[in-house]
């Protein structure tokens, strides 16, 4: 028995197809899928979902959003996703380093709007990241 998964943004169909476990990156920590799990309605954190499909493992960045779970159906709703393999991973890393020499300088500062920008740019440049394999500390 498999799962049906669909991840949805504003813009496209990230993925549809069937797998046969999820790990979703919800607001309260890591939830992982398999048949049968109960119905479930979830915040889904800026992170990284894997999906295991033909005993291969598929990464994909999501930025944000909502997922539910229902008969063995899990539909997740997003800001913005994106595929590992549609990631340049040099471009990521820049991206990664970047963010955090952002955050910590910002840290220092007492402006809570900048603070807060700076916190979720770092997060999705962290998600982007992991999920095509960087190593983050």
């Amino acid at each position: 028995m498999t799962l049906t998964i669909r991840i949805i943004a504003p813009d496209k169909t990230v993925w549809d197809a069937s797998a046969e476990e999820v790990i979703l990156p919800s607001t309260t920590g890591q939830i992982g899928i398999l048949t049968g799990h109960a119905p479930l309605l979830t915040a889904v954190d800026i992170g990284v979902m894997r999906i295991r499909s033909n005993k291969d493992w598929q990464n994909i960045a999501l930025m944000g959003g909502f997922a539910e779970v229902e008969a063995n159906e899990v539909t997740v709703l997003v800001n913005s996703a994106e595929r590992s393999d549609t990631i340049n991973i040099e471009q990521a890393r820049l991206d990664y380093n970047e963010a955090q020499s952002r955050l910590e300088k910002i840290s220092l500062s007492d402006n809570r709007q900048e603070q807060i920008q700076a916190t979720q740019s770092f997060k999705k440049a962290r998600a982007r990241y992991q999920s095509v394999g960087g190593m983050v500390s």
